[in-house]
C-alpha cells in the first residue's frame, strides 16, 4: 500500500508497523530479539509492529536504528534548504521563526458604518 495523504492516521501507523514486521522478518528477527537489540519491551514491538497509536518516537527510532533503517530518514525528511535569495536575506544566520501568513485585504468589500 502506498502511503498517501488522504489515509487516517491509523491508517498510516498500521502501513508502518506491517512494513517493519516486514523488515523484521527479512532480517530474521524474531519479536523479542529485536526488542533486545533496539533496547525496549517485547510489548513495546508487537505494539509498534500492530500500528497502536501509544508508540513512543524514541522507541520507533530504535527499532528502525536496529534494522538498519535510520539512513532511510533523511528521505522522509530532507534537511530544509532555503533559495538563493532567502540565503541573501539571511546573511550566513539561520532561521528561527516563521512569520505566517499576511492578511491581504479584500479591495473588492468596501467599509461602511453600520449593517451592511
Amino acid at each position: 500500500m502506498k502511503i498517501t495523504t488522504p489515509l487516517s492516521d491509523e491508517v498510516v501507523l498500521r502501513e508502518l508497523g506491517r512494513r517493519l514486521v516486514g523488515v523484521r522478518l527479512e532480517r530474521n528477527l524474531t519479536q523479542a530479539a529485536l526488542a533486545e537489540q533496539a533496547g525496549i519491551s517485547k510489548r513495546a514491538v508487537e505494539r509498534m509492529e500492530r500500528g497502536e497509536v501509544a508508540m513512543r518516537l524514541s522507541g520507533f527510532v530504535r527499532v528502525c536504528r536496529a534494522l538498519g533503517l535510520v539512513e532511510r530518514f533523511d528521505a522522509l525528511i530532507p534537511e530544509p534548504m532555503p533559495s538563493p535569495i532567502t540565503q541573501l536575506k539571511l546573511k550566513g544566520k539561520e532561521r528561527r521563526r516563521a512569520s505566517g501568513k499576511k492578511a491581504v485585504a479584500n479591495a473588492s468589500k468596501k467599509w461602511t458604518w453600520g449593517p451592511a
